[in-house]
């Protein structure tokens, strides 16, 4: 975990300093400059991703949201879990969107997990050629309207 925070630390370091330089622990970054800067500011949002209850009490510690892949434990129960532990960690929760990833092509899933918070979700496609692929694309669009998002 140490190593993963000074990570963050240090492209933010990066991200925001014309001359950027981190000396972690474990991380170490000699002055250097690096351009373009990004697009948002301060910097890219930080999404860190992983199984509940230890990449949400990252995202919480210092991340600017979360990444759980659907198929991984209950949604109904962690979706709940990582909100408190923003409030308990004096985050709001709604500064910590969560984005799920490998969702199903399930309308009553996908409702679910907008319903319990998640902002978005994001699905795996196959390389496939666009005779293949854009009948799923398709699939995914009318999904998207019924939810109305």
């Amino acid at each position: 975990m140490l190593k993963m925070r000074e990570q963050v630390a240090a492209m933010k370091e990066i991200w925001t300093k014309e001359t950027a330089d981190y000396d972690g622990q474990i991380v170490k970054v000699p002055p250097m400059q690096s351009w373009p800067k990004p697009a948002q500011k301060p910097h890219p949002p930080i999404l860190l991703g992983g199984a509940f209850p230890w990449a949400a009490r990252r995202a919480v510690r210092y991340g600017d949201g979360w990444y759980p892949n659907a198929t991984a434990g209950d949604p109904e129960q962690y979706m709940p879990a990582f909100r408190q532990m923003a409030v308990e960690a004096g985050r709001d929760p709604q500064s910590l969107p969560v984005t799920t990833g490998g969702a199903p092509e399930d309308l009553a899933r996908l409702g679910r997990f907008r319903d319990l918070g998640a902002v978005r979700v994001n699905v795996s496609l196959p390389a496939e050629p666009a005779d293949k692929i854009l009948p799923v694309l398709d699939r995914w669009a009318k999904l998207k309207r019924q939810l109305g998002n």
